[in-house]
């Protein structure tokens, strides 16, 4: 386990990772976003791990790229600097798509600035928790290049409406917890001191019910955002729906509300 990553299991089917450059304010470099590749690759082949949770240390969440330096992604060998550039910027980006990939539904409990990179994670995760001093900017621009980064320009729009997000990446502006709680961003403002909390309340909750059932309701949750019509969507789901009638889920959940007891799912 890397020391720029933590991970911990606060409850019995769920996983933290917890961003652990608190002096930098959790800024990414490469060393951090391969530890959080490796993290997720191994995740995702780990069924006993039903939800997970991304936090960072200390005050912030993630301010961002690095600015004093990334570093370099592992292919990079310094003998073509466009190659080695554009693998740097995938090695980012493909964190992003990274955490939709992953089967298991990610919360990501920001417990302080999350700007650029920062934001573009907290919006690639399912749910979002906000710490009441917590703050979201897409701050590419600030820096001189474009906003359209890092999955922001897909995801935002369809989190918190074009209008909205348009106006937030084209003046960068900083937006404060109860904002972004208002315009949809966020799912829940915790109560001072309760983020870290409220994140595990949430994690242990998805992790009481049907791994599959789960696992398909993020994936179709999703894809559902991509599929032009009502009809595909309708269709895609007839499948995954009879996809989730295989195994003993359904019939564990039937015994258990006749029997009047808590159902007991197997991973």
């Amino acid at each position: 386990m890397s020391s720029v990553l933590l991970v911990d299991e606060p409850a019995k089917h769920v996983r933290r990772l917890t961003l652990n450059r608190p002096e930098q304010l959790n800024a990414m470099t490469a060393e951090l976003c391969q530890a959080l590749h490796d993290e997720l690759s191994a995740l995702a082949r780990e069924r006993s791990c039903r939800a997970a949770i991304l936090t960072g240390a200390g005050r912030g969440f993630c301010a961002g790229l690095d600015l004093h330096g990334y570093g370099a992604a592992p292919e990079n060998d310094g003998s073509d600097e466009p190659r080695d550039r554009l693998a740097n910027q995938q090695h980012m980006s493909t964190l992003i798509l990274a955490l939709r990939a992953l089967p298991q539904p990610v919360i990501a409990a920001v417990n302080g600035p999350a700007a650029g990179f920062g934001l573009a994670l907290a919006l690639g995760c399912d749910i979002r928790y906000a710490a009441p001093e917590a703050v979201f900017r897409a701050a590419f621009i600030n820096i001189g290049v474009s906003n359209c980064d890092m999955a922001t320009s897909w995801l935002l729009p369809r989190l918190i409406g074009a209008s909205r997000s348009h106006e937030l990446m084209l003046t960068g502006r900083r937006v404060g917890a109860e904002e972004a709680l208002q315009m949809g961003l966020v799912a829940d403002v915790a109560a001072e001191g309760r983020l870290a909390e409220r994140a595990l309340e949430a994690a242990v909750q998805i992790a009481s019910l049907t791994p599959w059932g789960v696992r398909l309701t993020k994936r179709g949750a999703w894809t559902a955002l991509e599929i032009p019509s009502e009809q595909a969507a309708v269709e895609y789901e007839d499948r995954q729906q009879i996809m989730s009638t295989f195994g003993r889920a359904v019939p564990e959940a039937i015994e258990a509300f006749l029997q009047k007891r808590d159902a007991e799912f197997a991973d």
